[in-house]
């Protein structure tokens, strides 16, 4: 069976949002002093660059050679070094073509979603993944407070575990979108994130002594195991492995780390062990309509939604907040749920209901197929 690509994932929860990227200024979270064994350490061959990328002249650009002066100065970068590395970068169309709006297509579809997402080989991907690697999800739920199965499901949905982590080198796709961004309402702010997330994978590379130019990533120039943009692996990165280095590309141990780093600086809430989202009913009045799009926040206490027609199947903690959401299914019956800040939190690393629901379902499931499948030792994986 076909593996799916990080285009693919992409397209099924709109593309290139970037809502996980993030400025270096945060401080990361300290994880504990223990080391984890060896076996820890590389989950996956590095992938190759195969794309055609065009060899152009940037640094004759003004906009590049100003950038490049303005980075100098601000990180204390040798001149003549960054004129050199940009001699070596290339122009991506296909990065260019990527981060385009698609045409209109079908209507949004969450069982569509699903049999991409849940399919068997990123199913079982999960359980080897999460046998392999019981020890530090165990540790990383006991530290952050984020379950394991919130963990696998999001390290699943974006490179099922490291098999699809990207084919661009992320200096290609980053220079070429921070000076080449395609004509769009929302060029200019995204052409200065783009030059933003290049000077932090400059930083980032120097700061783990590592060649620039051999960092590869997604065509947006997302990272490693959990596709972190550059500037969210300064911020929220963890050393899990106490390596002396943050490396998801290679650690699984720093992946897990900083995925469950991101998500607790981003609301996940220890104290609400519930589900991050309850199945919910409407009333036919519609009184509850001005309560769908209000943000990724929960807002609503439960005597508001159900004042306004909203009811669960399963009780949900009335001491919470909660969010309405739809999910759509084409020309099926809409699915509603009361979402928690825990949901919202997952939102934050990809800025849609879809993405967040899948990354719940898809550790479900791994965590329902590791309960009925026979003990492996990890060493036999």
């Amino acid at each position: 069976m076909k593996f799916f690509s990080p285009l693919l994932l992409a397209c099924a929860f709109t593309a290139c949002s970037l809502a996980h990227a993030a400025p270096p200024k945060h401080g990361a979270v300290k994880a504990g002093k223990h080391k984890a064994p060896a076996r820890h350490k590389r989950v996956a061959p590095k992938p190759k660059v195969d794309y055609n990328g065009e060899q152009v002249n940037f640094g004759e650009w003004k906009a590049v050679s100003d950038f490049a002066d303005e980075i100098a100065l601000r990180d204390g970068f040798a001149r003549d070094e960054l004129r050199a590395l940009i001699a070596q970068i290339h122009y991506v169309d296909s990065a260019v073509q990527l981060v385009k709006p698609g045409p209109p297509g079908k209507p949004k579809n969450m069982n569509a979603v699903r049999a991409l997402m849940l399919e068997p080989v990123r199913i079982n991907a999960g359980v080897k993944f999460w046998i392999e690697h019981a020890d530090l999800l165990a540790r990383a739920e006991q530290e952050f407070g984020v379950p394991a199965d919130i963990i696998v499901g999001i390290i699943g949905i974006e490179t099922v575990y490291g098999r699809n982590t990207g084919r661009f080198r992320v200096l290609d796709v980053l220079t070429t979108l921070a000076f080449a961004y395609p004509e769009a309402p929302n060029q200019a702010a995204r052409m200065a994130f783009f030059r933003g997330e290049l000077e932090n994978a400059l930083v980032l590379a120097r700061k783990n002594n590592i060649d620039p130019l051999t960092l590869q990533g997604s065509f947006a120039g997302a990272i490693g195991l959990p596709q972190f943009m550059p500037g969210s692996v300064l911020a929220y990165g963890v050393d899990y492995d106490r390596d002396g280095a943050i490396d998801l590309r290679n650690s699984a141990a720093d992946a897990i780390g900083s995925v469950a780093s991101f998500l607790v600086q981003h609301g996940w809430q220890r104290s609400d062990t519930g589900p991050p989202v309850y199945s919910a009913s409407v009333a036919p009045g519609r009184g509850w309509e001005s309560m769908l799009g209000q943000g990724l926040a929960a807002k609503y206490t439960l005597s508001e939604l159900a004042g306004a027609g909203v009811t669960t199947a399963m009780p949900a903690p009335p001491g919470l907040l909660y969010g309405l959401i739809d999910l759509q299914n084409g020309a099926e019956a809409t699915e509603y749920g009361l979402a928690t800040n825990n949901f919202f939190a997952i939102t934050q690393y990809n800025r849609s209901y879809f993405y967040a629901m899948s990354v719940i379902e898809l550790g479900r499931a791994v965590r329902l197929s590791m309960a009925s499948a026979p003990l492996i030792p990890a060493e036999t994986l």
